[in-house]
Formats: C-alpha cells, sequence, structure tokens
C-alpha cells in the first residue's frame, strides 16, 4: 500500500544535499555498490548493496553529523555539542566534531556495548554514561545541553543531518543510474528523507521504499493518521532504527516523497545478517540489514528493474551478532535443537549418534538430564544441538531419529 500525506513543500532540497556533497568531499567515503547474485535471482533483478558499512565510524551518520556541526556559528561551535546514542550517531559525532576541532559530549546508555562505547571515546568524545533506555539517556543529553549551552545534535530531526544522509541518494544515483528502487531503513527517518529528496529530485521514476522493523514500525501507522505518534515500548534486536516517534522533519518529508513502508520480522532481520556474512562477505549489523530481509521476506516486490538495498551500518557487538547468528541459522533451517529420551545404560548415545551420523547431521553440543522427575527409573534425556543443511535436513533428521524408535519431545 503507498501512503500519501499532503505536506507543504519539504524542507530539505536538492541544492541542500549538493551543498552537503562537496562539504563531505575528502571527509565521508563514497562507499562500494556491490551486487548479490542470490538476491537476484530471488527477486528476479539485479540487487546491488549500498555498502555503508564501510563508511568510517561504520554507518552513515558521519555524513549528517558532519553536516550538521560544520554549520554551526562561531560561538556555537566554541560552546560545544552534546549528543545521545547508543552507538552510531554517538560515533559519527564524536569523529565529526574531532575533524572540525569542536568539543563533544556523547550520552550513551548504561548498558551500551562496551565496543561502542570505546569507540565513541577513541574518536574523541567525553562519553559520559546514563539512562537505562535511549529515552532516558536523550534527557539527559538534553539537560546537559541546558545547563551548559553546549548545541545538541539530534540524531535525525534537522535538516542538516538530513541533507548530510541525503548524500547517499546521489551517490546511488551516479553508481547505478539504471536503479528502478531503493530500499532503505528506517527510525527516525533522516537517511530515509535525505535518500528520497535527492532521488525524486532526480529520478522521479525511481521507488522510494522504507523498512521498519515489525516490533518498533512508528511509520505505517503515523503516516495513515497523518502526523508523528508515539508506540510503547518498541521492541527489536535492531536497536539502529529501534525508534519509537518518527521525526517531525523527516515525517513530512517522507509523507510526501516515498513510496510504501514496509516491515520485516525478527527472523527475517536474523537471516539476513546471515545471507550478508556468508554470501556477500559483509559484516552488517541487524538495523543495517534491515533492506535485505525486505528483499528475503517478498522478493516477488522487486521484480521489473534493479534493486539497490542500502546497508546502512556494521557496528554490532560481538556478544549479539553471536546470538543472531544462532538465531538466523535457525530461521534458516541451519540449526536444529532436540530433546529426547534414552535408556540410561552403556553405548545407548553412540546409538543414537550414529543415527545422526547416516544422516550428517553435525553434532555441536550433547547435554544429558537424569534427575528431572519426569524421567522414569531408566531413562536419561538428552538434548541436543544439530548443524543442519536446511529445512529439508531437518525433517530428514526428525524422520530418521522417528524411524528408529525415538521420541523427539522438542
Amino acid at each position: 500500500m503507498n501512503y500519501r500525506v499532503p505536506q507543504p513543500v519539504p524542507q530539505v532540497i536538492l541544492d541542500d544535499i549538493r551543498g552537503a556533497q562537496k562539504m563531505l568531499s575528502g571527509v565521508s567515503r563514497v562507499t562500494a555498490m556491490e551486487g548479490s547474485r542470490h538476491l537476484s535471482a530471488l527477486t528476479g533483478s539485479p540487487v546491488h548493496l549500498k555498502c555503508e558499512n564501510l563508511q568510517r565510524t561504520g554507518s552513515f551518520k558521519l555524513r549528517g553529523a558532519y553536516v550538521r556541526i560544520a554549520g554551526l556559528r562561531p560561538e556555537q561551535r566554541a560552546a560545544g555539542v552534546v549528543a545521545a546514542s547508543a552507538g552510531n550517531h554517538a560515533q559519527g559525532v564524536a569523529l565529526a566534531s574531532s575533524l572540525l576541532g569542536v568539543r563533544s559530549t556523547v550520552f550513551m546508555p548504561v548498558g551500551a556495548p562496551l565496543p561502542k562505547v570505546a569507540a565513541t571515546q577513541e574518536y574523541g568524545a567525553d562519553v559520559r554514561l546514563a539512562g537505562q533506555v535511549v529515552d532516558e539517556t536523550f534527557l539527559a543529553a538534553q539537560e546537559y545541553a541546558d545547563r551548559t549551552g553546549a548545541v545538541f545534535i539530534h540524531p535525525f530531526d534537522h535538516r542538516d543531518i538530513i541533507a548530510g544522509q541525503g548524500t547517499v541518494g546521489l551517490e546511488i544515483l551516479e553508481q547505478c543510474p539504471e536503479v528502478r528502487t531503493i530500499l532503505v531503513g528506517i527510525g527516525g527517518g533522516g537517511l530515509a528523507a535525505g535518500v528520497a529528496v535527492a532521488v525524486k529530485a532526480l529520478r522521479p521514476d525511481v521507488r522510494v521504499i522504507g523498512v521498519q522493523a515489525a516490533g518498533a514500525a512508528a511509520y505505517p501507522p503515523s503516516l495513515k493518521v497523518g502526523h508523528p505518534i508515539s508506540i510503547d515500548e518498541p521492541m527489536t534486536m535492531a536497536d539502529g532504527i529501534k525508534v519509537g516517534r518518527p521525526g517531525d522533519v523527516p515525517f513530512k518529508i517522507i509523507g510526501e516523497l516515498v513510496d510504501d513502508v514496509r516491515t520485516v520480522s525478527e527472523d527475517a532481520l536474523s537471516s539476513a545478517l546471515l545471507l550478508c556474512l556468508e554470501r556477500a562477505k559483509l559484516v552488517v549489523e541487524p538495523a543495517g540489514c534491515s533492506t535485505v530481509a525486505a528483499l528475503l521476506s517478498e522478493p516477488e516486490l522487486y521484480g521489473g528493474g534493479p534493486v539497490v538495498a542500502v546497508l546502512s551500518g556494521g557496528n554490532v557487538d560481538p556478544l549479539l551478532l553471536q546470538r543472531i547468528l544462532r538465531h538466523g541459522m535457525a530461521a534458516a533451517g541451519r540449526y536444529l535443537s532436540l530433546r529426547l529420551r534414552v535408556a540410561d545404560r552403556p553405548g545407548a548415545l553412540a546409538g543414537l549418534l550414529a543415527v545422526l551420523s547416516v544422516v550428517d547431521a553435525n553434532v555441536l553440543d550433547v547435554s544429558h538430564v537424569r534427575t528431572d522427575p519426569r524421567l522414569g527409573l531408566t531413562e536419561v534425556e538428552v538434548e541436543l544441538h544439530l548443524e543442519t543443511k536446511g529445512p529439508e535436513h531437518c525433517a530428514e533428521v526428525a524422520r530418521s531419529l522417528h524411524g528408529a524408535g525415538y521420541k523427539v519431545m522438542s
């Protein structure tokens, strides 16, 4: 479904984005565009990946942060800047400030991953941990700005931020002039708004599709009623687009220029991250691969011409990556967990493993439970974690165990 919301002329125009592109020359990278044979075969159209995960600081956020801070008046620069972020915006502000010689203070949630905190500090920011969730961190940063006079650098709700992010759209048109559809992840909306302004001004025939995590999808209901509304407790692993309310400035642009907003499940995000790692050899965070998740979920929507999917970032905590990969393998039928009961006697486990060997299931882990009161006196419960080759192989494993007389409990 296409949403169309009558709005005034967008507050960001093509000239703003072209000016930002000149400002960013030598600062941000013109990131690579990589083809994907797997996604191309799936959709029936050539699919290209715009690799903002390979941008400096690991995401597109440097673009908007630099343009915003570079546009400050001398007295504002002297007062310093402050930002609130769980990761990508924090690093973008920290590096942009250092490059421009501006003092920066960045508030991050208490539970922010240590690698992101360390990276933000290494880029030159004074990092302060405050709040358990990003909303509380925002309040702490705004209070600091009010108290000290530092300029608050919003992650998405400012025209300079949107202009900087829009340079991604200009690069896409230069690198893939035949593009017919562009997929962009949406949190607050700064990146999607900027890309839409750039692309629609030069190529109004190109579809721009926004993608949100289903558990943090504030844009579809907001677009239906015509104004930003908040959702309670957004829930998704994709913290880069885990935003409970659209930004006022990007909302107006997205309502006017973005052709559609789709949502994707957590399983699709996991599968997309795994695909990027295995097939494209790219480390992409869950928010960054939301566009790939959309292609995997509804490939039939993207035929009829070349597609560009923006990989917006690659800053993923290694511990989270480990969990997501396991989840993605399970969602793709590549990882199977089973519980079953066997006789508590010598050789019973060897017999079970022999059955699994015949069907070429790789055993990753085995654990025994002997003390459950539900077990019989001569029974033991065995929990198995297997590496499999897909859904059909999982079904073959289950059939083989059943045929050998084993009762699978889960």
